[in-house]
C-alpha cells in the first residue's frame, strides 16, 4: 500500500507539471500586479476619453473671440453673458450628427420656454464654406435663440484652441469635403465661465433642470 500511494503521488506529481506545461510557464506575482496596473490604466484613459467630461469644472475652457453672426452683426464673448449658455462647434456640410445636436439643443430650449435667459452658440469649423449666410439659412431650421458665428480662418482658429476643440478637414475633393471635429456640448455660466459638458442627447426636462440651476 505505501508503494501504491508513492507511486500514486509520483504520477499526480507528473500530471501537475504536465498541465503545467501544455498551459505555459506561470507568472509571478509581481508581473500579475503590473499587467493588472497597465490594463486599469488604459481602461481609465478609454472612460475618460469616451465620456467627454474633463477632470475638473474649473479647467480652462473658453476665452475673448470677435466674430460675425449669422445675422451678419459682429459678436463678442460680451455679447453672451448675463445668461448661461451651451457651446457647440460643428459645421452646416455635417452629414449627420450637427444637425441632430442642434435638434437636441433647440427641444432644450423650447422646453424652456420662450422667457427663459439662456442661450446657445453654434461656431462653424469650416469657415471657408459656412459664410453668415449660409448659417442664416441653416440655423432656420432651429430655436432662433441658436446663433451661427463664423469669420476667417485666422479668427476662427483661436477659437478652436480656447475651447479645446479638435478640427481637421478629411475626405473629398474641391467643395465636397467632410471635417472632422469634436462633438462635445460645453455649458458656460452667465459670467462666462466653463461649467461643464453638457449632455444634450437625454430627455429635454431633464436637461432643463440643469440649465435652471444657472439661471
Amino acid at each position: 500500500m505505501a508503494n501504491g500511494s508513492k507511486s500514486g503521488a509520483k504520477g499526480l506529481k507528473r500530471g501537475a507539471k504536465s498541465a503545467q506545461s501544455a498551459s505555459g510557464p506561470s507568472m509571478s506575482k509581481p508581473l500579475l500586479i503590473g499587467v493588472g496596473a497597465v490594463f486599469a490604466a488604459i481602461f481609465a484613459a478609454f472612460v475618460y476619453f469616451t465620456s467627454g467630461r474633463p477632470t475638473t469644472s474649473t479647467e480652462s475652457i473658453g476665452g475673448p473671440f470677435q466674430l460675425t453672426a449669422h445675422t451678419g452683426q459682429q459678436v463678442t464673448e460680451q455679447d453672451f453673458l448675463g445668461r448661461p449658455f451651451l457651446v457647440f462647434f460643428g459645421y452646416t456640410h455635417c452629414p449627420d450628427i450637427c444637425h441632430t445636436t442642434l435638434f437636441e439643443m433647440s427641444e432644450i430650449l423650447r422646453a424652456m420656454g420662450p422667457d427663459a435667459k439662456v442661450g446657445a452658440m453654434f461656431v462653424t469649423v469650416d469657415p471657408e464654406r459656412d459664410t453668415a449666410e449660409t448659417l442664416k439659412d441653416y440655423l432656420s431650421n432651429f430655436d432662433p435663440r441658436i446663433i451661427g458665428v463664423t469669420g476667417p480662418r485666422a479668427s476662427i482658429d483661436p477659437v478652436l484652441r480656447e475651447y479645446r476643440i479638435f478640427s481637421k478637414r478629411a475626405g473629398g475633393k474641391d467643395e465636397d469635403y467632410s471635417v472632422d471635429h469634436t462633438t462635445v456640448v460645453y455649458l458656460m455660466d452667465k459670467n462666462g465661465r466653463f461649467v461643464s459638458t453638457f449632455n444634450v442627447a437625454r430627455r429635454p426636462a431633464e436637461a432643463v433642470r440643469d440649465l435652471q440651476r444657472y439661471l
